[in-house]
């Protein structure tokens, strides 16, 4: 088996050895957020980020702004939009011109993005909302038979970070440790993203949903997450085949050709760093996929993992567990046919096992 880790590894360094992080989800002051297209691109130049999407509401900001993309300093910014009002609200890149709510249907928004060469996400789907202050008002996606979408954001930091919250007191705990009380994707998000990968592939992305605004609190006025802060949480990493050009286009097209590929993987950079994080298969005939491919099952095939700290990993196959390891790399002989992805937990002093990563899937037919 060793020698398959190593052939594995100098494949993998051949074919996509490029990795780039992201932040996406994020609201400028042409919806309800508190920065500029221009302030977002520097903070995450300061976050060390290669790309941001800024998706602004579309019920609030009618233009698009696209002329406000390209390369701020070393930062690739990219403009899309969040659809909806009060429920289905749907991310989207690549639009060419807006696409407005209006009376329009979810399945007609999702065919309107579609129609420009666009992707769609399903944005918080099952989010549960905030108990305290917020009377845990919700946008939740109420109508799941929609089809045609490239995938859900299975990993928002603002949603899941506001479902704690119940009083003042769990607020001023987890605004103490912002980072490390974030819950993974909920059980919910996961178990609908399993059921409908099986039916087709079904890309995962996730996002901070940044918006950088005050809360009051009696007469105290609070930032609890500041861009500095969220777009260092959740990211996405895409992996590609050559190194990102500075021609703005061509960025663009890479970074949506990956998003579009599943070629990468969600997580909590706020913990620590995931660089360097692998999820790749192998069969014994030379055949290889990679995060978000689907292929026929090989002789004698193999997933492997790496990953850069010492960690929990954990196999999942077809929504169930099937293997967990601690340690920095895994090596498991797959026997059977189904959609393979992976959970990785990083252990912290005091908190114990917080969700880190998770995969795309590899799609074994």
């Amino acid at each position: 088996m060793l020698h398959l880790t190593f052939l594995w590894k100098g494949l993998r360094d051949l074919m996509f050895e490029h990795e780039y992080v992201g932040n996406l989800h994020v609201h400028s002051l042409y919806s309800d957020g508190a920065a500029t297209i221009k302030e977002i691109g520097a903070c995450a130049g300061s976050a060390g980020l290669d790309f941001v999407c800024v998706n602004d509401h579309s019920h609030m900001s009618k233009d698009l702004h696209l002329e406000e993309e390209g390369y701020h300093g070393s930062v690739l910014v990219l403009v899309g939009s969040e659809i909806g009002i009060r429920s289905h609200h749907y991310l989207a890149f690549g639009l060419k011109k807006p696409v407005i709510e209006n009376e329009q249907s979810p399945q007609q928004v999702i065919d309107a993005v579609k129609a420009q060469g666009a992707l769609g996400f399903i944005a918080h789907p099952f989010e549960k909302g905030m108990p305290f202050l917020e009377k845990s008002v919700v946008y939740t996606w109420n109508d799941l038979s929609v089809k045609g979408f490239s995938g859900i954001c299975i990993w928002n930091f603002t949603s899941r970070w506001k479902e704690r919250i119940r009083t003042v007191f769990h607020g001023l705990f987890c605004i103490s440790f912002k980072a490390k009380t974030l819950r993974g994707p909920s059980d919910e998000t996961l178990a609908y993203w399993d059921r409908i990968c099986m039916e087709r592939k079904v890309v995962a992305i996730g996002g901070s949903d940044a918006h950088g605004t005050y809360v009051k609190l009696g007469p105290m006025r609070l930032i609890p997450f500041t861009y500095d802060f969220l777009l260092r949480t959740i990211n996405v990493h895409i992996l590609l085949n050559r190194k990102m050009p500075k021609d703005f286009q061509a960025a663009k097209e890479q970074v949506y050709g990956a998003l579009s590929a599943g070629r990468l993987f969600i997580a909590h950079d706020g913990l620590s760093s995931s660089k360097g994080f692998r999820f790749d298969y192998m069969s014994e005939e030379g055949s290889e996929l990679f995060m978000g491919e689907d292929g026929a099952l090989g002789r004698g095939g193999s997933i492997v993992v790496e990953t850069p700290r010492w960690a929990e990993i954990r196999l999942i196959r077809n929504g169930e567990r099937i293997r967990s390891w601690r340690g920095k790399e895994a090596v498991y002989r797959i026997a059977e046919r189904g959609v393979y992805r992976v959970e990785v937990y990083l252990r912290v002093p005091l908190f114990g096992w917080r969700p880190w990563i998770y995969s795309n899937p590899i799609y074994l037919r």
